[in-house]
């Protein structure tokens, strides 16, 4: 039976539909996870089999368990994760069982910030950036930088806005690197410059070296000190200049990190007129990003992806070419959510595509530290961006949600 296996899952966004675009395209899905969670069945209606790991890096365990899989009977076809921190571990476990290779040495950089820094610190779309080593004085590495703030302060492994922290004046500067630091006390922290101008997101396929622009998407933040995405518009609205510079930007980054074989998407911001790399990733955007280009394009990136790793020839070809604008929403206060009304309001906007609210009932919500701490999301579609954007958040707004303070 042929059969994926996928290393980790989330219970909503990317990893979540692959799982089911897996078993539309016809494989026996196999979900190996750390979560014990997850293990009741139900979670994950697309998976035909769950294996537990108390540790899902325990390389050999695994591939024990992969052994086994291929002893039953199944013909594994492709091992893959959507997810940190197993992107370039699975690519690394594809080669040894003789599948696809992804180019595993250039996702690995991708999964640490330094590395990525470092690797491209020659190009023109590096900005300022530096490095606390856990064996130094902060109050010495604080002087020598205070004069740059304001900083961007983050951990070389964070993913989804966590652990990134923007301090303006120098005692911010020591505060987030003393948090960080009693955080992960053998970790550095990387110190980049503040960048300001209209953030993008470019979303990659990269197959025998070619690289494929799969969508550019405009960002729209919110809470600027943690830099929660709230709003994506598709297509971005960008100049003819503008957008050909930004192409030849991200080709020179995908390149110069050595991506043969692979999917990524990189987050960039255009700085009076200069292209600036704010983070790359070793993997398709996270959240409602498939849902938002195949609305657009017709084109479903995450059965690409799955493609690109079976040794299929991925086909990227448009079918249509509309407008997307998707609103997520984050609460003020934390509490304890009753209940949430308006969701059949919501889809009643015409252009309306998709209505998501987590199933989180009876469950403690908070006050956004990271995008996981977004609760829905509403995505419509439209013949011109205003358009699409107006309806997204006028339906939005017919979501209710009660909480119990806490």
């Amino acid at each position: 039976m042929k059969s994926i296996v996928f290393i980790g899952s989330n219970q909503f966004g990317t990893s979540f539909e692959a799982l089911r675009a897996a078993k539309e395209m016809g494989y026996c899905v196999i979900l190996f996870t750390d979560k014990r969670r997850h293990l009741q069945h139900n979670k994950f209606p697309d998976v035909d089999q769950i294996v537990y790991f108390y540790d899902l890096l325990d390389k050999i365990r695994v591939l024990e368990e992969l052994e086994a899989l291929k002893t039953s009977g199944k013909h594994l076809c492709a091992c893959v994760s959507f997810i940190d921190p197993f992107v370039s571990y699975t690519a690394r476990l594809a080669k040894e069982l003789g599948l696809f290779q992804l180019s595993a040495d250039a996702l690995a950089i991708m999964e640490n910030k330094i590395k990525v820094r470092d690797q491209l610190k020659h190009l023109f779309t590096s900005p300022f950036y530096a490095v606390y080593e856990s064996h130094t004085s902060i109050k010495d590495f604080t002087k020598k930088h205070e004069l740059s703030v304001p900083l961007i302060i983050k951990s070389p492994v964070s993913n989804g806005s966590k652990d990134v922290f923007l301090a303006e004046t120098a005692d911010e500067l020591k505060k987030a690197l003393q948090s960080l630091h009693d955080q992960t006390p053998d970790l550095p922290i990387l110190i980049e410059e503040y960048l300001i101008g209209p953030q993008y997101l470019v979303e990659v396929l990269v197959q025998n070296r070619k690289i494929e622009i799969v969508g550019v998407i405009e960002q729209e933040t919110a809470y600027e000190d943690i830099f929660i995405v709230v709003g994506y518009q598709f297509p971005a609205q960008l100049k003819d200049d503008e957008y050909t510079s930004l192409i030849k930007s991200v080709t020179e980054i995908v390149q110069q990190l050595g991506l043969k074989n692979g999917s990524c998407h990189l987050e960039l911001r255009n700085v009076q007129g200069v292209w600036k790399l704010v983070e790359i990733n070793p993997r398709m955007s996270g959240g409602a990003m498939n849902r938002i280009i195949e609305e657009g394009t017709g084109i479903n990136l995450i059965k690409e992806i799955l493609k690109l790793n079976v040794g299929e020839k991925v086909t990227l070809t448009k079918i249509r070419e509309v407008h997307v604008y998707a609103k997520y929403l984050t609460f003020e206060t934390s509490g304890e959510l009753l209940y949430v009304t308006g969701e059949d309001l919501a889809w009643e906007h015409d252009g309306v595509k998709y209505v998501y609210v987590k199933p989180l009932l009876g469950k403690t919500v908070t006050a956004p530290y990271s995008m996981g701490n977004r609760y829905a999301c509403v995505i419509a579609a439209a013949n011109s961006a205003e358009n699409a954007k107006t309806t997204a958040i006028s339906a939005a707004q017919e979501l209710k949600f009660y909480l119990e303070p806490y």
